[in-house]
């Protein structure tokens, strides 16, 4: 592993453990170089994913970039960074146990909104908000129509 602050590529392992969500390995690593300390993640990948874009581009699959769209849909809600870890989690693990290699955005998509409804109604909205493109008010008032809907049949389920 290569150091991120002098660049040396004879790092260090010193301690490792199974990280909160034991999906991955959690690394603490040192360089001997510069004495630089730094955490490395270590996870299990069954097969390489690629994501097929609504203009038809096809580009790999990109955990990081899923976590990112949790995080932005989720700003300044009360909700925990593991269970966030959790619902990326299941995801990936959908995903790549569903023996395809090339999956759609809006498969993704479907499966971020799945797992943002059980997150948080706020951050369902802001997600549902750029993914089915929203344009006009009247496209929140349904979203959250349907919300209330859901709050009226089932209040222990929100």
């Amino acid at each position: 592993m290569r150091c991120p602050y002098c660049g040396s590529e004879d790092t260090q392992v010193k301690d490792s453990r199974p990280a909160e969500d034991n999906t991955s390995i959690r690394r603490r690593r040192i360089c001997p170089d510069c004495g630089g300390r730094f955490t490395t993640f270590e996870r299990v990948q069954l097969r390489e994913l690629m994501v097929i874009k609504k203009t038809g581009r096809k580009v790999p699959f990109d955990r990081d970039k899923l976590v990112r769209s949790f995080e932005v849909a989720l700003r300044k809600r009360p909700v925990e960074r593991d269970r966030i870890e959790r619902a990326v989690s299941g995801i990936v693990r959908r995903l790549e146990s569903s023996g395809e290699t090339e999956i759609s955005s809006e498969q993704i998509g479907l499966q971020v909104l799945e797992a943002m409804k059980s997150l948080d109604d706020v951050g369902f909205v802001r997600y549902a908000s750029v993914y089915r493109d929203f344009s006009l008010a009247e496209d929140f008032e349904k979203v959250i129509s349907e919300i209330n809907a859901k709050i009226a049949r089932d209040p222990l389920d929100v």
